[in-house]
Order: structure tokens, then C-alpha cells, then sequence
């Protein structure tokens, strides 16, 4: 990362940029900006920006974004930060436009099933208000208790159980947004159908603020869920586990949830949080079915014994089979606290899902990497974590390596480089290998005539 500028230019824009925003709501000083600067994407190069601004209303975030046309400078919509791509690093010279600040629930209306939300409300913060009215709002990204609606619009993010529920798009009904031009824009509908014109708010979505910056979310939510129940197997190989998930394919079964684990993890989860996590297996693989009937969780617990469990069960302890989850769930972070974490997100046919594991623990001998594994194994969502010791400077270069490899064997399988962690900077070269190159130019096309002055997060998602 550079030095904060001194420029005489810099200081003349930070003036500006006052005159027609509230002071407050302007962030300059080096050591309060640079948390703001990135994301968690490890080795993502990022710059320094020459302010931080935190909106209150659609309207502030209008004039930030004008106030970027006006004198041609880049901005960067950020939410939580907890993003593993890159897609919120700041640009130098750039305006990071944060939206801590925006965190109402404006409504839940039970009777057509939504919520009217600001983009900085938590996930979680909004599942918890849902529940209060008996509804549920289905995507449940691992950082869902940090993580904003808006960044995980921004992203498409995925989570625990969209391999049946599907994923942040499938629930945005409709949006606010300042577009490239400055204006301020609504889109899509409130109602449960609706096909006037072409799906704009659905483009947005995944967009990771390239084409607009959201201010305003309008999402749908399903009635509560019966409770779950968990199924648990244990396995001697990511091989193994891996044709248990496609065995459940077979079989024609939809869980609520199918997360793949290793000891890795569960061994860095233990240590950090002390959870008494007692796991004998090189791999756990953790299930649930939402239906009334237990015949389905029998099914899941069926295929995992044919596939070569070591042993597997529906579980009758509810706070074991919570805290197996919660542990899914800390995975990324427990393992951070040990070194540098590069994480994929590569997604292959559930079919193969065991060529995939197999192709990945390749890539670890190959490039001497040590490579942990955690998964939405249910839809084919993987997420190798490979970790390296801090300042090792050529373990980051092998691990570099071993992440090229694994997006070229996904794409080799018939996969895509991101299931739903975004482009950003870390799989821009990922994405051109993986589109051809008149799909590429319909993109930046699009890009060009929503963005015409260049200044939504330039050099995000295509690279430079």
C-alpha cells in the first residue's frame, strides 16, 4: 500500500468534497481510513484513498457519486469488509463509500412475504427481526453475523443452505440505486411477479458495484422453517466424502443443507473456541433435511454409509449438532488466525464433486502447499483454504500457484471459477479464461452504458 497523498490536488478534492457533504460524514485521516482500505482477500493489492465517506441517506450516497463524476474520481461501494475477492479494496486516489451508517429495516410486511431494508443492515440482524413475524430470509453466507444485505447483493452471496433454497438473487425483488450517470434509480417490483422490461435489478445483483451503487434493498422472504434435522458422517479422505455428496445426488435428495468439513478445520475451530470438538475422522460431512417426515434424513444417512463412511447417524443432540455447524462456520476465521488464508470458490456438477477434491489435494503435494477444506459440497461449492506462514515468501508464491491450478481443474470439470465469493481482483484472470471473448465484450459493453464516465469500482472484476 502507498503513502497517504499530500498533493496539493488531493487536499484541493478533500475541500471540495466538504462544501457539499456534511463534515461528519468525511473520513481522512490515514490511521481511522485504513481499515477501510480491503477486504479479506489475502495478497489483493489495494491503495489509498483520498477520503471515506459514510452516507446516511440515498441522497448523500447520490451526491458522493456525482461528486465522482464531477472530477473524474473512482468509487468504491464497501460494506462489511468481509468480502474474499478484492471487489471492496479501495482504489488510489479514489472514494471508498461505506454504508455503516445506513442500518434501517424500514419494513416487514408479513402479508406479501418482504422486507424494505438499508444496504448496512447484518444478515443476521435481519433473519432475527424476521422471525420475530414468523418469516425467513432464506441466504446464509458464513459471515452472515458480519456481513451486509448489501454486499451480499452486491456479490450474489450464497451460504449453508442454498443447495435447496438458492441464493441472494433468488430473494432481491427489487432496488434503489444511484446509477453511473448519478442519478437516482428504482428497480424491479414488490409484487410476486412481474416482467416489465428487461431484469435490471437482477443485473445488479452479483454487479459488485460496477453498474450502481445499491441504497436501497426490497427482498422476499418464505414463511418459517420446521426444525432441522442434522445427519453427521465421517470419512477418510475429501474422496470419499466427495462421492457421499454424489451419491445424494443420485438419489434424487435435496437437503437443507450438506456441508463438507475437514480436521483442519475442526482441530483450528477447537483451539480457538475451545468446543470441545471431538473428531476422530479426516473428514466430516454434515447434513440436514427440513422435511416433517425423518425418512429423508434416513436417505442422506444411507448414502453416506454406502459411499464408505466410517461411521455416519441422524443426530439426536441438538447442541452437538449445532456447535458441528457453528464450527462450519468459523472455519475461514479460525484458520486465519494461524497465517496468510487464500481462499477459493470454484463450484463444479455435483457429480464432480469427488474429481474436484481429489484434483485439489493434487495441487497441494504439487505446489507443497498445505490446503484445508471446507464446502457447500451439496451444490458443488468448494472452498480450499490454503495457508501459508507469515512473511514466507515463497510459500505465497506456491500457494498462488496452487490456486491457479485449482481454477483451471474447475473449469476442466465444467465448473465456474466463483460460486458466489465474486471476481473482484483475485479471479479476473479466472473469468476471462472461463468466458469467450464476445461474452466478455456484451459485459463490458454493459458496463460502459451503465457506467459511462468509468468511476463504479474501474478495474474490479475485468482487471485493468
Amino acid at each position: 500500500m502507498t503513502e497517504p497523498s499530500t498533493e496539493p490536488g488531493t487536499e484541493r478534492l478533500r475541500a471540495a468534497l466538504r462544501r457539499v457533504l456534511p463534515a461528519d460524514r468525511i473520513l481522512t485521516d490515514p490511521d481511522t481510513i485504513r481499515r477501510y482500505c480491503h477486504d479479506e482477500a489475502e495478497w489483493a493489492p489495494h491503495g489509498q484513498p483520498l477520503a471515506v465517506v459514510r452516507p446516511r441517506t440515498a441522497e448523500q450516497a447520490q451526491t458522493v457519486v456525482r461528486f465522482a463524476i464531477e472530477h473524474r474520481v473512482p468509487v468504491v461501494p464497501r460494506g462489511a469488509g468481509t468480502g474474499l475477492s478484492g471487489g471492496a479494496n479501495a482504489i488510489e486516489g479514489g472514494m471508498v463509500l461505506v454504508f455503516d451508517a445506513m442500518t434501517a429495516i424500514r419494513e416487514i410486511d408479513p402479508a406479501e412475504r418482504l422486507a424494505v431494508v438499508e444496504p448496512g443492515v447484518v444478515n443476521e440482524d435481519l433473519r432475527t427481526a424476521c422471525a420475530e413475524h414468523g418469516l425467513w430470509y432464506p441466504p446464509d453466507p458464513a459471515s452472515s453475523p458480519w456481513s451486509t444485505i448489501g454486499g451480499n447483493v452486491a456479490t450474489n452471496a450464497g451460504g449453508v443452505c442454498c443447495v435447496k433454497y438458492g441464493v441472494t438473487r433468488d430473494y432481491v425483488l427489487g432496488m434503489q440505486i444511484v446509477d453511473g450517470r448519478g442519478e437516482l434509480v428504482r428497480l424491479g417490483r414488490r409484487t410476486a411477479k412481474g416482467v416489465a422490461g428487461y431484469d435490471l435489478c437482477g443485473l445488479l445483483v452479483g454487479s459488485e458495484g460496477t453498474l450502481g451503487v445499491l441504497t436501497e434493498l426490497t427482498v422476499k422472504l418464505l414463511p418459517a422453517r420446521a426444525p432441522e434435522r442434522t445427519i453427521a458422517g465421517s470419512f477418510d479422505s475429501v474422496v470419499t466424502a466427495g462421492a457421499a455428496v454424489a451419491r445424494v445426488a443420485e438419489a434424487g435428495i435435496v437437503p437443507s443443507a450438506l456441508e463438507l468439513v475437514d480436521r483442519h478445520c475442526l482441530r483450528a475451530v477447537d483451539e480457538w473456541k475451545n468446543m470441545g470438538l471431538a473428531v476422530d475422522a479426516d473428514v466430516l460431512l454434515l447434513g440436514r433435511s427440513d422435511e416433517e417426515s425423518p425418512r429423508q434424513a434416513e436417505v442422506i444417512r444411507d448414502c453416506f454409509e454406502a459411499a464408505g463412511a466410517n461411521w455416519a447417524a441422524v443426530s439426536t443432540d441438538e447442541y452437538e449438532a449445532e456447535a458441528l455447524f457453528q464450527a462450519r462456520r468459523l472455519a475461514y476465521p479460525a484458520l486465519e488466525r494461524l497465517g496468510p488464508v487464500l481462499t477459493e470458490d470454484v463450484c463444479v456438477p455435483k457429480g464432480k464433486v469427488p474429481e474436484m477434491l481429489a484434483r485439489i489435494e493434487r495441487a497441494g503435494i504439487e505446489h507443497e502447499t498445505h490446503i484445508a477444506n471446507i464446502a457447500h459440497a451439496g451444490d458443488g461449492n468448494l472452498h480450499p483454504l490454503l495457508i501459508t506462514q507469515p512473511g514466507d515468501e515463497a510459500a505465497r508464491v506456491r500457494a498462488q500457484a496452487a490456486f491457479a491450478d485449482i481454477l483451471e481443474a474447475a473449469l476442466d470439470l465444467g465448473g465456474t471459477v466463483t460460486g458466489e465469493h465474486g471476481v473482484g481482483l483475485l479471479k479476473a484472470p479466472g473469468l476471462r479464461a472461463e468466458l469467450s471473448e464476445p461474452a466478455l465484450e456484451m459485459h463490458r459493453q454493459v458496463r460502459k452504458a451503465l457506467d459511462p464516465f468509468g468511476i463504479l469500482n474501474p478495474g474490479k472484476v475485468f482487471g485493468q
